[in-house]
């Protein structure tokens, strides 16, 4: 289990997504922050005045220990290399996108997740037209923690022959574990791999924020924004593997 601030700072983890989704900006979450903006005429110290407090609102942090947080699942994807890990140069030889070790599969989960979010909120903010500063300070009071089932994968076996693992593709179908050590979840006398359990096709997390305008914000906010990453995730790199991918806030 990892915990990552919300920030463009880390590694890219793949190009963005190459198509934009748009958004009603009548029910957009960050609209409210927009609108506190939005000053009429008035003499130059009262502007002066608002303008500050509006600022404050949108970028003042949530005093020590009252951080908010809200709690989310990513389910109904295929099961991608990237979040298996193998020990066997020969394994990773033959499928690139398998991770080294655990630590590495559970960085590219949190790295796809915190990616998504971050720019699904980046779009938000950017289409009510608020400030890059002000997005750059929401998005660092953002911090992501996600868990999620990895599996080791011992070895590939070609489909033909009674399997460990099966990966056709990109996409893993079918897991050995160090823990069951040559069991395989595969049908005694039958060579076709039962698909990967639902159970291990989803991905647990929180969101916690220590912004002030975000920690007001109802489930109902929270749901538009992570099925805005969802969608995002399904016209990503990824999206053979999250085309059906359903998120949503507990």
């Amino acid at each position: 289990m990892f915990l990552i601030a919300a920030s463009k700072d880390g590694a890219a983890l793949s190009e963005p997504a190459t198509k934009m989704l748009t958004t009603d900006s009548s029910e957009d979450p960050l609209l409210e922050m927009k609108s506190s903006m939005n000053i009429v005429r008035r003499p130059t110290f009262l502007v002066s005045l608002l303008t500050t407090m509006s600022t404050l609102l949108g970028c003042g942090v949530l005093p020590q220990g009252q951080a908010r947080s809200w709690r989310f699942t990513v389910s109904g994807f295929s099961f991608p290399v990237n979040v298996a890990y193998s020990d066997s140069p020969a394994v990773r030889a033959q499928f690139p996108g398998l991770a080294a070790t655990r630590e590495a599969a559970s960085s590219f989960v949190s790295r796809l997740v915190m990616q998504t979010v971050t720019d699904a909120l980046e779009q938000q903010g950017s289409s009510v037209g608020l400030p890059d500063f002000i997005i750059s300070n929401i998005l660092s009071q953002l911090m992501i923690q996600t868990t999620m089932i990895l599996w080791s994968a011992k070895m590939t076996i070609m489909i033909t022959m009674p399997p460990q693992c099966v990966i056709v593709g990109s996409t893993v179908t079918s897991l050995c574990t160090f823990e069951n050590d040559m069991r395989c979840d595969i049908t005694i006398g039958d060579v076709m791999p039962i698909a990967v359990q639902d159970r291990h096709r989803t991905i647990g997390g929180t969101l916690t924020t220590t912004n002030i305008v975000m920690a007001n914000w109802s489930g109902d906010m929270w749901q538009r924004v992570v099925n805005k990453a969802a969608g995002m995730l399904e016209f990503g790199l990824f999206s053979s593997h999250f085309f059906s991918a359903v998120a949503t806030v507990n």
